[in-house]
Order: C-alpha cells, then structure tokens, then sequence
C-alpha cells in the first residue's frame, strides 16, 4: 500500500506545474519592462499612468521592476491605455489578424503634455499587436483663451480626414483650414499643429505611420530658422534609450 500511495504520489507531482517554471515562464515575458518602454515612449510618469489606469503608481512602479505578477484586468488596463492589445505582452510573432474595435470598449483621453488639452482622441487599433499603422479618431475643441495648439513632428507621414466642423492644421510654413469632407495628407517628419478652427467641436480621423519611407525629407524641411528653433525648444527630449518620435496619435 505504501508504495502504491508513492507512486500516485510521483504521478501527481508529474502532472502539476512546478512553481519555480511557471515563474520562470512569466519572467522570460519581460512584462514589466514592456509596459516600462510603453511609458517612456509616452513620456509619461508613473502618477499619470495611474490615473488612466485606476492603479496606484507604487503599485505600477512593482509591476514594471518585476516585483508583482499583473492580473489580466490589471493588465488589460495598461494595454489600453498605449493602444495595445493584451497580446503585445506575450507574443513575439503577429499572427492573421482581423479585430474588431467597438465604440462602448474604447478609451477616451486628452492630449498629453497640455493643459488644458485642445484636442481628446480614441485609439481605433489598440486591439492590433506590432501594427504598421495607427489609426485614431480626434476631437479638437473650440480654444478658450488659455488655450494654444502645441507642434509636434514624428517619423513617417500622416492622413487626415475631417468628418465635421472647421479645423486649422499648420504643417511648416503652411496654413490651411479644412471643412468636413476635406483631407489631407503630410510629411509629419516636419513639424505640425492643429486647432479647431469654428464654435463647435472638429471631429476627424487621424492615420499615422510612424515608420520612415526611404529618402524621406529631413525633420522641420520648409520650416524658416526662427520657427523651427521654437518648435524644437517647446518638443519634449527624448530619454534615452527611447524613440526620438513623439508618442501618441498627433503627437500627444
């Protein structure tokens, strides 16, 4: 009887998941310092990150140090908040892609880096790992007079399509306004701002690609001296180790 109990015994332990493996398993995802290069790239603190998630900035400081194991809510709260899917933290290669984004699951917020922000804006990709690029929707509100549009400029190049109300872009030396149905499409390596334009809000959806073609033109091309040193004196710097590009659908 005695060995027979052992042998169960032995069977058992063969069968159920060593705790030193499974910790093992969750350390080689490196889910921490993923959701610490989210941050940075956002140029973003632990405090602000804590209010779009709910979560404390101790707590959220353990999770990036590797010092507690993320819950999937938990998790799926920081994922949406950088427009990421819960995916991003555990697969290395994208698989066959097709999600759905819906209105009532996506979140909402305000320019980074601006207060108050002139514009919010929805991730309409968030759900799409390792994506090639970002799709959003914006809201520019009417300025108020403590208000200012803020430049900005990225990699790669940016589609913009009004869908309602009046909004100003200044892309350069270039200033324009467009009405809904108008669009527009930019080198963003070049420094731009945006400003809704009428009395009501300007809705448009915004695609960027952050990733430079080839022979791409150099940053601030066709900007005068003058307004390309304020435009770079009002950028954030980039940390090190991080993008050089600004974070965020325009620029936030």
């Amino acid at each position: 009887m005695g060995e027979l109990a052992g042998v169960k015994n032995e069977e058992v332990q063969k069968t159920q998941v060593d705790p030193e493996t499974a910790e093992r398993f969750i350390a080689e995802k490196r889910i921490g310092e993923r959701i610490k290069r989210l941050r940075l790239k956002k140029s973003m603190g632990l405090v602000e990150l804590g209010k779009h998630t709910g979560l404390s900035a101790s707590f959220l400081s353990q999770l990036e140090t590797g010092r507690v194991v993320p819950t999937l809510r938990n998790l799926a709260r920081v994922a949406m908040v950088f427009s990421k899917d819960l995916s991003y933290f555990f697969e290395t290669e994208p698989q066959s892609i097709f999600r759905i984004h819906r209105r009532k699951d996506r979140v909402r917020l305000p320019q980074t880096g601006v207060e108050p922000p002139t514009y919010f804006f929805e991730s309409l990709g968030y759900m799409v790992p390792d994506r090639y690029m970002d799709p959003y929707f914006a809201e520019f509100v009417p300025l108020t007079r403590e208000m200012a549009p803020k430049a900005h400029m990225h990699a790669g190049f940016e589609f913009l399509y009004v869908l309602e109300g009046e909004l100003e872009l200044q892309h350069g030396d270039q200033k324009c306004t467009l009405e809904g149905g108008d669009a527009v499409y930019f080198d963003a390596s070049t420094a731009h701002s945006y400003q809704c334009a009428g009395k009501m809000p300007a809705g448009a959806i915004i695609v960027t690609m952050h990733q430079p073609l080839q022979g791409q033109p150099a940053p601030l091309r066709g900007v005068s001296a003058g307004l390309a040193a304020k435009v770079e004196s009002q950028l954030p710097k980039a940390r090190p180790g991080t993008p050089d590009s600004i974070a965020g659908p325009v620029g936030s």
